[in-house]
Formats: structure tokens, C-alpha cells, sequence
């Protein structure tokens, strides 16, 4: 199985990602500015590290780690695909799943995103979720799947 037959997530899942870590970014910039007022003498010592690494943040993480995730359903599988250092790459065979669930926090119901997690027979990796759908796209794949579990229990 190749990478490029993945399908993305959501472009949403971007912006969604750059809100977070600017959140990130702002309570880091405020922290080193309480740092920049407590330390006299050393102006800019701790801010411009700090503001550097926030617009790192900004500007190349979210993009990193939106191309590092991906997916596909095949042959009666979900594979799903994470990770920037250490890759993962996990196949559901849909005989396996015991639920599944749709979830939205705040930011994905904002961006009309959500959260499909497949819960699967087992311990290790009972799990796996895949962030950065789209909320239809979410619901439909739940119910491929469910058709998928149906046809193979009758």
C-alpha cells in the first residue's frame, strides 16, 4: 500500500490546525513577555526566541502535520496513516469493529469538521481515530462501514 493512494482530510483541517497553535502561540508569546518583565536588563532574550518559535508554530507546523495524516477505504478496510516522526499506518478490517463513533469539539463543529473513531475487537490499538473529516463525509463512511459490518453478519 502506497501513499498516494490516500485520500487527504479536509482542507478545513488546516485552518483548524493554525487556530490551534495559534492559541498555542499566544499563551507561549504571553508567557515569555511575564518573562521579559520579571528578567530587567535582558530585553529580548527570552521574546525573540519565543517569537520565533511561534511563528514556526504558525506558519509551518499546521501545514506538516495536515500532509502527514491521510487515509483510505478499501477492500473492506480502513487504513489510516499519522505521524511526522514516527509514521504510523494502521489497517481496520471492518470484520473487527465492534462501534463506531462521530466526534466534534468546538473548533472542528466551527470548521464543520469532526472526528470518525472506530473502536475495534481487542487490546492493543483498540482504537483509531481520524480527525479532519468533513462532518458528512464522517457520517457517510460511519454508515458504509455499518453496511459493511450488516452484510458480512447475515
Amino acid at each position: 500500500m502506497d501513499e498516494t493512494s490516500l485520500t487527504p482530510l479536509d482542507p478545513a483541517y488546516a485552518r483548524m490546525l493554525r487556530v490551534q497553535f495559534s492559541i498555542v502561540a499566544l499563551v507561549l508569546l504571553a508567557g515569555a513577555t511575564i518573562a521579559e518583565i520579571a528578567i530587567p536588563g535582558y530585553t529580548g532574550y527570552v521574546w525573540v526566541p519565543a517569537g520565533l518559535f511561534a511563528a514556526w508554530l504558525l506558519v509551518r507546523m499546521p501545514m506538516r502535520r495536515y500532509a502527514a495524516r491521510g487515509y483510505s477505504i478499501e477492500e473492506e478496510r480502513l487504513r489510516v496513516v499519522r505521524g511526522i516522526l514516527f509514521r504510523s499506518d494502521t489497517v481496520v478490517p471492518f470484520g473487527r469493529v465492534q462501534h463506531i463513533d462521530v466526534n466534534q469539539g468546538p473548533l472542528e463543529r466551527a470548521f464543520h469538521l469532526a472526528t470518525l473513531t472506530v473502536h475495534t475487537a481487542g487490546t492493543h490499538n483498540a482504537s483509531v481515530s481520524l480527525p479532519g473529516l468533513a462532518r458528512g463525509d464522517a457520517m457517510a463512511m460511519r454508515e458504509d462501514i455499518r453496511s459493511a459490518i450488516r452484510r458480512d453478519t447475515q
